[in-house]
Order: structure tokens, then C-alpha cells, then sequence
């Protein structure tokens, strides 16, 4: 990449894990909070990194920037999660440019979601960009890209049917309560968490159960009053929950704890109880399966799941790989006419020293002289020579290094180097 003058680091590159060979155990040790990712992405900063994205979401956590080496970008996301090293390497993978930027293409467009087309992703790859603009750690290559990707998504969505049907772990959780839970609509439903999993979990809820026995809990009521009033929810204090659960027949845990919320101890119904646990990291204790009447059910299995819809999408993955290569392939010549961008403003700054010595002698050798209109007339002209080399270097059938390199001599130029 250093070819392409978008950042003082040589290569860039994705480092990662995801939910083909990391389990939710792994995942939820590597997985990164708000806090923790802004903190990364200072201390990247720090140690001169200038482009960087960090995206932390269910089924994966991945940073995508700049760096001399990946073992940079590894140690980053080492420091700020529970993960070493070690465990890292057992599970991961690394991309390095153009490889890189096809995989964040897959990943942002739904097709290297743990469910096919889950277009959640991209809402949460423009939040990852946000932050690092916030931190001032995306350079113009992390934001074309982005945008980039946007596009294809957007396009994806428009023109295949990848997405139709809910496409989310959430409606994958109602489909099986569905399914699995006899008489729905006479059950008690609980949700404990308000993250974004929980809100769709509970809008797909209300939606495909009519249900109007769901109950919802939060660590903070504020959040838990603010989803309940947009549902028309009963909300209950935290202090509430093993009393709440005690009533119910199915338990959605969607909250962001670092540590399992939900163990045996809280739970004494004698009832059947369906427990699905949305979170990464776990939130609940695999120690609720010693109890008779409770049955466990975690992201991971609701994503293995498969159905009609799901095999439907799968008839449109070459358009959107179509897709995805159109959209990339602009960014990719974007990216090319980087790599002639400096000789390109080395040259135009040449030639306006050219117009302005000449101008200079032109006002003193000729009367009446119109300064104003000879500095019109010369900058379009300018305008027009550098627009005619630019053009020629986008061609595809010369050798746009020997072009730069004979442009360089012709004109004398000296190059701006950081």
C-alpha cells in the first residue's frame, strides 16, 4: 500500500475472530465494550497508527487499519479484551490488503454473517467509523472504504432478496419460541436486557406472537422505561428479576455483562422454563441445565438454524457477489489514482510557477496588460493539461509507473514526502 500515499504504515490489514472458529467462550473473552474500544483506538493513535476501525459485534470481533505489522494490531486487541495471545492464534485469521478489503466487503454486505444477509452489521461498521473519525484515526482510505461498503450493501438490499424475511438472530430466537413454545400467546415472557438484540428481540416478540404477558428488565430502568414505553411493555425493577423469573415460561437474556446474570440460584420455578441466551459473552450459567424443568438455548445454536427463507438467499449470493465486485472494483481505481496523485500535484504546482514567471514578465513587458483575465485563462489551461495526464495514467493499457516516471523527468519534478 505504500504506493497508493494513504498512510505512513506499509500494509493494511484485518485481524480477527469469528463464529467459524471461535465459540461464544472464545468470542465473549475477545469481545470489546464502547469503553474499551475508544480506549483502543487512542492508544493506537498513540503509537502512530492513522487509520483504524474496531467492530465488536455477537459473532465477532475484527480491527481493520494500518500498520507495519499485524502483531501491532493483535497486541491492541489483546491488551483491551480478556484474550492472550495464544488463544488468539488458535482461532483467527489475518488479511492483508486487497484481501483485507474483500473481506470487510463480505462482511459489511451480509455474507460472512453467522445468518446469511443479517444486515445489522453495517449499522454497526458506520458506528465503528464514527468513533475512529471522533478519534481522528480515519484517514480518507478507512473513509472511502466505508462509504464503500455502504453502497454495496445498500445495493444488495435494493436489488437481491438476500434479506428477505427477518434476518436476525433475534427473529431466529422468536421463530424457535415459536415453534418449540405450545399456546404462545397464554405463556409469560421475560427479557432481561435492552441492547440491541434484546429491542428486536422484543419488537419481533410483540409482532409474530401477540403476546400480552412480556415483561421487561433492565440494570438500568431508565433504558428498560424508555423500550417498554415505545412497546407498551410492563417494566420491572432489577431488584425484581428472580421474582419476575419465578412467573415466567420463557427467559430472553439479551444484556451486555462481561459475566453470566442469569444462574441456577436465581431460579426456583418448579414450571418449565425456556431460557435463550443472546449475549457474547454468555450471560447465563451453563449451571441452569442441572435444574429438571429448564431448558437452554444459546445465539450460537439459533444461528445454526436453518429453514425455507434462509435456503431462498442462498440462490442470491452470486448477485450479490456481482455486486460486491462492481462497487469494488471503483474503490480499487480510486485507490490507483493515489498512486499518481502526488506526481499530479507536483505537476501542477510546476506548471502554475511557469504561469506565474511568465505573467510576471508579461505585465512589465506589455501595457494595458489584464492580469485578471491571463490568471483566468492560465488556471484553466493548467486545469486542462493536468486533467489530460491524469486521464492518461487511469488507463489501463499503459504503465502508469513508467508515465510517472517520465512525467517526473520531463517536468523536473520534486515530490512532497512525509
Amino acid at each position: 500500500m505504500k504506493d497508493y500515499h494513504i498512510s505512513k504504515h506499509n500494509s493494511f490489514y484485518t485481524i480477527g475472530l469469528n463464529y467459524k472458529k471461535a465459540d461464544a467462550e472464545v468470542r465473549g473473552k475477545f469481545s470489546l465494550d464502547e469503553a474499551s474500544m475508544t480506549a483502543l483506538l487512542a492508544k493506537a493513535k498513540e503509537q502512530g497508527i492513522d487509520g483504524l476501525l474496531a467492530t465488536s459485534t455477537c459473532n465477532r470481533t475484527e480491527l481493520h487499519g494500518f500498520a507495519q505489522h499485524p502483531f501491532q494490531l493483535i497486541k491492541l486487541l489483546c491488551d483491551f479484551s480478556l484474550g492472550s495471545v495464544e488463544e488468539f492464534q488458535e482461532v483467527a485469521y489475518v488479511y492483508k490488503n486487497k484481501e483485507a478489503i474483500s473481506h470487510l466487503f463480505r462482511v459489511g454486505t451480509g455474507l460472512d454473517s453467522q445468518i446469511l444477509g443479517d444486515f445489522e452489521i453495517i449499522s454497526q461498521l458506520k458506528q465503528s467509523f464514527f468513533r475512529s473519525k471522533k478519534q481522528d484515526i480515519a484517514n480518507p482510505f478507512i473513509e472511502r472504504l466505508v462509504n464503500a461498503v455502504i453502497q454495496a450493501s445498500k445495493r444488495i438490499k435494493n436489488e437481491t432478496e438476500i434479506s428477505s424475511g427477518a434476518t436476525s438472530v433475534a427473529f431466529a430466537s422468536v421463530q424457535y419460541i415459536l415453534n418449540n413454545v405450545e399456546n404462545i400467546f397464554e405463556k409469560n415472557i421475560l427479557l432481561f436486557g435492552t441492547g440491541k438484540i434484546g429491542r428486536n428481540t422484543c419488537e419481533n416478540l410483540i409482532k409474530h406472537t401477540k403476546n400480552p404477558h412480556i415483561t421487561l428488565i433492565n440494570r438500568t430502568k431508565e433504558k428498560a422505561d424508555k423500550v417498554g414505553g415505545k412497546f407498551n411493555l410492563t417494566v420491572k425493577d432489577y431488584g425484581d428479576l428472580q421474582a419476575e423469573i419465578r412467573k415466567t415460561d420463557v427467559l430472553v437474556v439479551a444484556t451486555g455483562a462481561q459475566k453470566p446474570t442469569v444462574c441456577k440460584e436465581l431460579i426456583y420455578t418448579k414450571n418449565p422454563l425456556l431460557i435463550l441466551d443472546l449475549s457474547i459473552p454468555k450471560n447465563v450459567d451453563d449451571n441452569v441445565l442441572e435444574l429438571d424443568n429448564v431448558s437452554l438455548l444459546h445465539l450460537d445454536h439459533l444461528s445454526q438454524m436453518t429453514d425455507e427463507t434462509l435456503e431462498k438467499r442462498k440462490l442470491f449470493i452470486p448477485r450479490a457477489e456481482a455486486i460486491i465486485e462492481e462497487v469494488k472494483e471503483d474503490f480499487i481505481q480510486w485507490l490507483e489514482t493515489r498512486k499518481f496523485a502526488p506526481v499530479i500535484k507536483a505537476l501542477k504546482m510546476k506548471l502554475k510557477t511557469m504561469k506565474d514567471e511568465e505573467l510576471d514578465y508579461q505585465s512589465k513587458k506589455t501595457s494595458n496588460f489584464d492580469a485578471e483575465q491571463a490568471e483566468i485563462i492560465s488556471n484553466r489551461i493548467i486545469q486542462k493539461i493536468t486533467k489530460q495526464f491524469a486521464n492518461h495514467l487511469k488507463d489501463d493499457t499503459i504503465d502508469s509507473d513508467s508515465s510517472l516516471e517520465l512525467i517526473q523527468k520531463v517536468f523536473q519534478l520534486e515530490l512532497e514526502t512525509k
